[in-house]
This record gives C-alpha cells, structure tokens and sequence, in this order.
C-alpha cells in the first residue's frame, strides 16, 4: 500500500512512518522541506496528489510549543496550520483521478467540554464552546470530501488525547523537570487526563488505513456541523484506561522514582501559557475509545504502567 501523509516528519508522523514501513507500505511524506520520500505542500498543489491507496493528514503547528506566546498571531498559525493542510489535502483527494481508498484526519479531543463526570464516545452530540473546540470543528469540516465519494473513499477522523512518547509531544517537555524531582500534579489533579502511547496512535491510524470492508464498524453519527452522519467513522484515539492527572503524576514519579511534590496551580499555567491554552492542561475530558475497541484494535499500551515504563526505559 502506498500512503501519502501530510505532517509526516513529526512526533507522530515519524511513529506511522516507522510502522508503516514495517510492515512494507510505501511512504511520501507532504513537508515544508523537500527531500528525498517527500513532496512540498507546494508541488501537491500544483502537480497534484501522488498515485497512493491511503491519505493522512497529521500536520499543525505544535499547541504546546514552549517558545511561542499566546496571542492572535500564534492562534491564526493554530488554524491556517491545521484547516489549510487538511483542506489542500481533501481538495486534491477530490481532484485525484483514482483518490485513496482512505482518507484519515487526526484532530483531537478538544471538542468534548471539560468535566469531571461526563464521560464522552465517539457517539456523544457537542458543539463548540471555546477556541480549541471551534478549531476542532473547522478542522475536521474541512477533511470533508464530496458526498459522490463516500462510497470510493472512506473517512476517518481519529482524536487523540495527549500522545505519550519519549522523542515528542507531552513527554519530551515533562521528563526532564520529572527526573530532577520538580513534577508534581497540575491544577487541581483531579481533572481527567485522556492520553495514548505514540505507537497506540500510530496503530490505529495504520488500521484505519486499511481498505474497506463490509465488516467495518459503521460510521459515528457524531458530526454538530452540518455533517452528513453516514460521510465518515469518527475514533477516540485515546487509552481504554480513565486516568486523571493526579494518577499521571503519581504513576510517572513512581516509573521515574523520583518525588511528585511540587503541584503547579492554575493560575501559573494560565499566566504562563495563556488561560485557552492552559485549558488542556488544568482541564480534562472522560473519553472513552468505544468504537475504537469495537474495531478490534489492540493496544499495545493499555494503562499508564504500561505505557510510561516503556517511555521511561526506551
């Protein structure tokens, strides 16, 4: 199979490659950088989606990065990052003479509102509430393709929690303070923390890539904008494990054996990273991967022991 993947280079991207490749899919990789395996965002444009039987878009820029302030400018690059990719990607599917068998846009779980009780599947109704969950909206409304391709392409969207892994994402800021024994639980702790493993996320976009078949789990009927229910399957990319994070906090000093004494309040989180973004972090959801484990999909890593004793050892 060969698979075309926007945002290829990063965190994740580098994951789906690696296990892509393991098992002899061939890989283009769609960069701001040309090299070899890639092709500029540019030159999709112009010459158009390369001959491939599966398409993804991973590409955005990074929520949480530590050298970016919080202002108009950063939260314009958090769309145009993410709508522009996935639009320019849908459009060319669109164009393609013989488009993808499938078609996979990974978003995220901001679209469900902060609770500490509600619990939310792939089935739950919401509608915007914030930033985040409108860009969330915008995003995926924008991966949609014409309704005369829902019958040759199929649509997957699959919302990931915070992806845990040593080379990337939520880890590669945290380990460090951990080992020198400065972690310690954010906000209250008691905020739900939805997260998977970087190799969990990679298999289920691996296995939501795969061609169709009659005995596919059918398609949420999710969508709050407009969206035709039967247009695409939408996955809660996130562990079967409901942990909060207090429990992250506690389980990580203890795989570290290091002390988790120094909560950070909300209110440095909101004076630091800017109280739309700090959301993430002093906030949480119950999201549980229903579909996702109707599917079949076996996780490698199902609860944080697991998952944090490979990232601590790795």
């Amino acid at each position: 199979m060969r698979v075309v993947i926007g945002g290829g280079s990063g965190f994740v991207g580098r994951e789906l490659t690696r296990l892509l490749r393991e098992k002899n899919h061939e890989v283009t990789v769609i960069s701001r950088h040309p090299g070899p395996g890639r092709i500029t965002w540019g030159e999709l444009e112009s010459s158009g989606l390369p001959p491939c039987e599966g398409a993804v878009n991973l590409a955005g820029e990074n929520l949480m990065n530590p050298l970016r302030w919080w202002n108009e400018s950063y939260k314009k690059d958090l769309f145009s990052s993410r709508i522009d990719t996935t639009k320019a990607l849908a459009d060319a599917i669109a164009a393609s003479p013989n488009p993808p068998h499938s078609w996979v846009l990974v978003s995220g779980v901001a679209c469900y509102k902060p609770s500490l009780t509600a619990e939310y599947t792939e089935d739950s109704q919401w509608a915007p509430f914030d930033f985040l969950s409108q860009l969330v909206k915008e995003w995926e409304a924008a991966a949609l393709l014409p309704e005369s391709m829902t019958k040759t392409t199929k649509q997957v969207v699959v919302r990931p929690g915070a992806v845990l892994g040593r080379d990337g994402g939520a880890m590669k800021q945290m380990l460090l303070p951990f080992w020198l024994g400065l972690g310690g639980t954010l906000g209250s702790g008691r905020q739900p923390f939805p997260w998977i493993h970087v190799t969990d996320l990679a298999g289920i976009i691996a296995q939501s890539l795969e061609p169709p078949s009659p005995s596919d789990v059918p398609p949420s009927s999710d969508p709050p904008s407009g969206v035709p229910p039967s247009s695409r399957q939408v996955l809660n990319g996130v562990s079967p494990a409901l942990n909060t994070n207090y429990e992250f906090t506690k389980e990580l000093g203890r795989v570290l054996n290091r002390p988790t004494i120094l909560p950070v309040p909300a209110f440095v989180l909101n004076a630091l990273l800017g109280s739309e973004r700090a959301v993430v972090l002093a906030q949480g959801q119950k999201v549980v991967p229903k579909r996702t484990l109707e599917t079949g999909f076996q996780y490698m890593f199902p609860d944080l022991a697991s998952a944090l004793k490979e990232i601590a050892t790795s």
